[in-house]
């Protein structure tokens, strides 16, 4: 029994293929260096035509590698921990600590109530001990639909949580299970049970959705729970007092459910907002560890929105040491005399407007606030105090998430990280500033994959723009076909694009799933990361300021079929879709000028000259089809505008006229 306390709980495991990757970064880096010889041996001459677009051409070169070895650096000794649950369960099953899970959600609409239960009814559903589970709902919505969704969840869950272990139910949110579960018709008990519950778990997301569709809470409803009386007080989702409700009190011997277990203790918390006092949103999950085990093998994983656990001592501000350990006992103690209602208006202080002020809430201890992507500063801090950060990444998903489905909400998503990512870049909060001497240099060139995305855009918009003008203007930036200098490129765009298919595939890819991913990469760093870095330079500058932006988790049958037939969803003018047009059409439009001059014979050594051009002009044409499709073929409600095709073909043809004349 003593020996079996010495075993580990875990083991780390270093990453298959990693021999290969790190020859294959070799090749690379070799072919890499024949083109810079190749630049500089081969510069234009002064006055020479295309002397500052090779120059310019050879700085995004140079980016481009930077980049590609920070992110070679993160990925060179990736690992992989695997967990021995026996062991815990033998050691710790009576003194497991107890676990605070945070739901947070921002507006109603966007975040529909029906969504945010079965986040919440999933994560109570967890196999752990009910009685030390406890599940907040921070509503910054203030919204009394979502907490008459919450008020209906307290009440199914006593049905779901047994049935979830019965059953086995994976994943255990209802909506998802329901969806894909098949009614067990072999046993009619269970099937009869199984039938039951599904009805009883439509019928509440009816009513909710009911509800919210009418726009109002009934008397008749409003009398179900005291804590509809709070929104008697409520002027605004944005000028509201504290309302704290314990739906479900895991100290209460009565807080069972249909069978006599104990539920979780369940919260609904709407913290205060004043117009005189700045209010700190928080939508999305709280606790994120990256999906890749490069960070973990150069000293952690940084911390990005869902699917993490952290210790309480970290948000605290407290610093590692040593000496620490944790005493779960204490943390996990529900011994409080107080009654649920005397215990509500005790704790609503602390989600006052005022608590935080002169405080270092949001400085050294909780979520790092005025920062968009507050949960990769609050890691990075965590972090640089001498807390550790592991990956694990177990086979069935602890967490499950929900993605924008639309072009434009994805860019939009991806906008607001990059902007968020550069201002810590260029801030006092800088990996290699703050995390100077505190955290390994490798992880701190990590963080610079993420921090780093916005100035991607100007060497992407250049070398998608450059080229294929110096083409239509016939200017060679690229060895002549028939030069070895040209194996350099083709070894090093090969080989990379090869391996990068490859991994995509070895994961469970596709190919038409991997050439999404190169499309939807050209647009972020041509839209997002643009405007992201855009936006950081005015609010720098004091021309506009931080703004709270919501991504839609909900779309309409339209829209999700066209989701799942992967058809490209525009539908709206938008300056990022006005951008991604203009660039299509402009390599669009130098691409069959390049054709014409090649099938004319007007030059004959022309193919000769501009082969590389022709190929990378073409490759730009090719994954911009949908952009075409949308603009001119598309007659559905999710086409591009004719105003977008109006601006786009018209800054399109003056870029080329700019350049001809």
């Amino acid at each position: 029994m003593a020996k079996d306390d010495n075993l580990p709980l875990f083991e780390t495991k270093l990453a298959k293929g990693r021999i290969l990757f790190q020859f294959y970064s070799l090749l690379i880096f070799v072919g890499t260096c024949f083109i810079f010889a190749y630049r500089l041996s081969h510069i234009p001459a002064i006055g020479e035509p295309g002397r500052w677009a090779w120059i310019g051409l050879f700085c995004s070169e140079l980016w481009f590698c930077f980049y590609w070895f920070v992110t070679t650096v993160v990925r060179w000794n990736p690992i992989y921990r695997n967990t021995f649950k026996d062991r815990l369960s033998h050691r710790y099953e009576k003194a497991l600590p107890g676990i605070d899970i945070f739901v947070c959600t921002a507006d109603p609409v966007i975040e529909p109530p029906v969504m945010v239960i079965n986040t919440i009814l999933s994560v109570m559903a967890y196999d752990y001990p009910p009685e030390k589970l406890n599940v907040y709902l921070s509503d910054d919505g203030a919204s009394e639909f979502t907490f008459y969704a919450m008020l209906e969840a307290s009440r199914f869950s006593k049905i779901w949580l047994p049935f979830c272990k019965k059953f086995k139910v994976e994943p255990r949110s209802p909506e998802a299970y329901f969806r894909i579960a098949v009614e067990p018709l072999g046993e009619p008990v269970m099937a009869k049970e199984w039938s039951t519950v599904k009805m009883l778990y439509e019928d509440m997301k009816n009513r909710i959705e009911s509800i919210t569709k009418l726009g109002r809470i009934s008397k008749e409803t409003s009398k179900e729970h005291k804590g509809f009386d709070e929104w008697i007080l409520v002027a605004s989702p944005r000028d509201h007092q504290t309302i704290l409700q314990i739906l479900i009190d895991g100290r209460d011997s009565e807080a069972v459910d249909i069978q006599g277990q104990p539920l979780p203790t369940l919260v609904y918390l709407a913290r205060e907002k004043r117009p005189q006092y700045h209010h700190h949103f928080k939508a999305g999950a709280m606790n994120a560890m990256m999906e890749m085990p490069g960070y973990d093998g150069n000293g952690g994983s940084c911390y990005i929105g869902t699917g993490c656990f952290h210790r309480r001592e970290t948000l605290s501000g407290q610093k590692y040491s040593k000496n620490f350990k944790a005493d779960w006992k204490r943390l996990s103690n529900r011994s409080v005399k107080e009654s649920t209602s005397v215990l509500e208006e005790k704790c609503k202080v602390l989600a006052s407007s005022s608590y935080e002020e002169n405080s270092q809430w949001g400085k050294e201890m909780g979520l790092k606030y005025d920062c968009a992507v507050e949960d990769l500063l609050t890691g990075l801090s965590i972090q640089c105090r001498g807390w550790k950060s592991i990956y694990f990444n177990p086979e069935r998903k602890g967490f499950l998430g929900v993605a924008p489905i639309t072009l434009l909400q994805s860019l939009v998503q991806h906008k607001r990280w990059s902007e968020g990512d550069f201002h810590i870049f260029a801030s006092k909060n800088c990996p290699f500033v703050l995390g100077y001497k505190k955290i390994p240099l490798k992880l701190q060139l990590s963080y610079c994959i993420y921090l780093l995305w916005a100035p991607n855009c100007l060497t992407t918009l250049y070398y998608v723009i450059v080229p294929s003008l110096c083409l239509l203007r016939g200017i060679s930036l690229f060895p002549h076909i028939s030069s070895s200098w040209v194996l350099a490129f083709v070894f090093v765009i090969f080989l990379h694009r090869t391996y990068s298919l490859g991994e995509f595939i070895w994961f469970g890819g596709t190919f038409k799933g991997w050439w999404n991913d190169q499309r939807m990469w050209l647009y972020k760093r041509t839209t997002s990361y643009f405007f992201g870095l855009l936006d950081y330079i005015l609010k720098r500058l004091g021309f506009s300021k931080s703004a709270f932006v919501i991504t839609t988790k909900v779309a309409n049958d339209d829209v999700s079929q066209r989701y799942e037939q992967e058809v490209m969803e525009f539908g709206t003018s938008s300056p990022m879709f006005t951008i991604l047009a203009t660039l299509a059409l402009l390599n669009a439009f130098c691409f069959l000028g390049a054709l014409k001059r090649v099938i004319a014979n007007v030059e004959i050594l022309f193919w000769e000259r501009f082969a590389l051009q022709i190929l990378l002009c073409g490759l730009l044409v090719l994954i911009n089809l949908p952009v075409y499709q949308g603009l001119f073929f598309r007659k559905d409600v999710a086409s591009l505008p004719t105003s977008v095709t109006f601006k786009s073909t018209m800054f399109a043809l003056l870029a080329c006229a700019i350049t001809l004349y």
